[in-house]
């Protein structure tokens, strides 16, 4: 899709908006530059309470007492609970805005980083996470509602800029905690809860963010403009009709069952081969930060092409070239390894990228976000999970990389299929 192609489906959401909500020149002109720093700061905390914990996981292992099976569990929870809880985003966000509720999703993902070092065994370890992700899958469906409302000129630039936060809190995650648990005692307690300051700025921004927002609603409610209707979630076309929902849901949830994995498994995989424990979480880092650069070059790129098939293929090879050096040469081209499953994992921005392109109005985003999201994390909740258990009890790595690398092959293919120019709009019969 060529720029002028993306700013033609753009331009008639941000005429509708425009016509829709007059009340848009009386939200205070704080609003947008604070706005743009939320998101940033949101996106920062999408990933630091997977990664920190990744950094740290032989040592909560221990700690907790968990064995192979119950660590798979822990590390398939982030998509157990982006599936469950990013279904209910689109009926929050109709009932209390997508400002409020992802104000709401930080603060519960600063509430369960708080509670979740305090933990005495893995149960009550587990329902701290657990409240942080339902934050996280929350933000994670609605920061690109929040884009496509508020920025409807720039989304390939703030989607591109998100993501790029996203992926440096998540290496920053990886590749700072051991340092700093080893700087603040050694305790794998203490490197977990520095997370939570974190989260707690993301919150003391976000309120006053979003009482903003719900003034400028109510006011547009009161001038009967119906400030909700630009991006109603009750419209649109019926995504579970459409083919490229599918396709973009599958491979999503492929794409999240190996990011996961990684970052997971991926420092064990290396600390197994005789790297050490902060070298392997430098090396997960290493995976992470790649995203950050790719995380804004890849939205810009897909946005000029009418086929992102390419893009996803090439993606594709990259992490099949990485999973097979584990295989053969895990601790001898660690770097090389940790490099190309970095560009691998930058799936991720091209997949929210595609959920943008694939539909046309504000309402399509929204409903397409929400399901190959939640539909997607689903797909990806067995993946940690057996590969957990294929390394307790065959002993090694093979067979699990084995594993993740086959997965690749029909996420490439998935990706060729979603990145079809086509729109989902046009596959379910809506008209503009």
């Amino acid at each position: 899709m060529s720029d002028e192609e993306t700013k033609t489906l753009d331009r008639p959401a941000a005429d509708r908006a425009a016509v829709a909500t007059p009340h848009a020149t009386a939200r205070p002109t704080w609003l947008g530059p604070v706005l743009i720093v939320g998101i940033v700061l949101a996106a920062l905390n999408l990933r630091p309470a997977i990664t920190s914990l990744g950094a740290l996981f032989e040592e909560t292992r221990t700690g907790l007492g968990m064995s192979g099976t119950v660590a798979g569990l822990i590390t398939s929870v982030p998509a157990l609970c982006f599936a469950v809880f990013g279904v209910t985003a689109p009926r929050l966000s109709r009932r209390f805005g997508p400002v409020a509720v992802v104000c709401a999703g930080m603060a519960a993902v600063a509430a369960g980083l708080l509670i979740r070092p305090f933990a005495d065994g893995a149960a009550g370890f587990l329902a701290a996470s657990a409240l942080s992700l339902a934050g996280i899958a929350l933000t994670n469906v609605l920061l690109p509602v929040i884009v496509k409302r508020y920025f409807p000129d720039r989304v390939g630039t703030m989607t591109g800029l998100y993501s790029m936060a996203l992926a440096a809190g998540t290496s920053l995650a990886a590749a700072a905690t051991v340092p700093l648990t080893d700087a603040l005692g050694g305790s794998w307690r203490t490197g977990l809860l520095m997370w939570a300051s974190l989260a707690v700025v993301a919150v003391l921004l976000w309120l006053p963010i979003a009482r903003a927002a719900r003034r400028a609603d109510r006011a547009a409610a009161a001038a009967g403009s119906g400030a909700s209707a630009a991006v109603r979630t009750d419209a649109g076309p019926r995504v579970a009709r459409s083919r490229t929902a599918w396709a973009l849901a599958c491979y999503f949830g492929l794409q999240a069952t190996g990011a996961y994995i990684t970052m997971g498994w991926l420092p064990q995989i290396f600390r197994d081969a005789g790297v050490s424990a902060s070298t392997a979480g430098v090396l997960l880092a290493v995976t992470m930060v790649m995203g950050v650069p790719l995380a804004f070059v890849i939205p810009g790129l897909a946005g000029r092409m009418r086929n992102q098939g390419a893009i996803a293929v090439t993606l594709g090879v990259f992490g099949l070239i990485g999973y097979l050096g584990l295989y053969f040469a895990p601790a001898a081209g660690a770097w090389a390894w940790a490099l190309l499953l970095g560009v691998s994992n930058c799936a991720f921005p091209l997949v929210i990228t595609m959920i943008g392109l694939r539909a046309k109005s504000p309402a399509g985003v929204v409903k397409l976000s929400a399901f190959a999201q939640s539909t997607g994390y689903l797909i990806s909740i067995p993946g940690p999970l057996v590969i957990g258990t294929l390394y307790q009890h065959s002993g090694g790595w093979d067979l699990p990389l084995a594993l993740m690398a086959g997965l690749l092959v029909p996420q490439i293919a998935l990706g060729v299929l979603a990145g079809r120019d086509r729109t989902i709009e046009d596959e379910c019969g809506v008209r503009d």
